[in-house]
């Protein structure tokens, strides 16, 4: 598998950019956000995923690997190949396509041209305990309050929230009861704060 390429920018198309590697010209499908950083003549590093049909190879790229496991997990979903992972992630950067996930939020996920009602629901259903695993790839497990808190507030001011927005969520969400995880209680965050916006 190719997961990454590094070479000059040759030119850069609609949806897609040739980057030169060893005199070799790769055609790499990536999202207008990842095209717009690019310039003809300059060098880049791209990290790919190469995908492999009957009729065709296809390499897409992003700007980091996030992103490209974000794109391989959204096709373990019924119903979503590679196009319709990287329009999703065209219209949805990361961090909002988790919070999206997590808090299952279906008119985030239906903006995505393609992804419907039911689509949404699926995606969210599947993938929910997979992006709130935070990397662990370990069953829940009951964490120390103040390590927990220090946990999921750290994982919200990563998804883009104010530190001290994320520590007010995280503390009604723990006043509420014990036997949290950091699944459950991240979960409950996002959905506190999403009322909040």
């Amino acid at each position: 598998m190719i997961s990454s390429v590094r070479g000059e920018v040759l030119s850069v198309g609609l949806d897609h950019v040739v980057v030169e590697v060893g005199g070799v010209g790769f055609a790499v499908q990536a999202t207008p956000a990842t095209l717009a950083t690019l310039r003809r003549g300059e060098e880049t590093r791209l990290h790919t995923a190469l995908v492999v049909r009957e009729d065709s190879l296809t390499l897409f790229g992003f700007a980091d690997a996030d992103a490209r496991e974000l794109f391989g997990l959204l096709q373990t979903v019924s119903g979503i190949g590679p196009r319709l992972a990287l329009a999703t992630l065209a219209v949805l950067d990361p961090d909002k396509l988790r919070a999206a996930l997590v808090e299952g939020n279906i008119t985030v996920l239906t903006s995505v041209p393609g992804i419907g009602r039911k689509g949404a629901e699926r995606l969210t259903l599947e993938l929910r305990d997979k992006v709130t695993a935070l990397g662990s790839g370990e069953a829940p497990a009951i964490t120390a309050p103040g390590a927990l808190r220090a946990e999921v507030v750290e994982a919200l001011a990563g998804l883009g929230f104010p530190a001290k927005q994320a520590e007010q969520a995280v503390d009604k969400v723990l006043s509420d009861g014990d036997g949290h995880t950091t699944a459950s209680v991240l979960r409950a965050s996002l959905a506190t704060l999403g009322r909040k916006r």
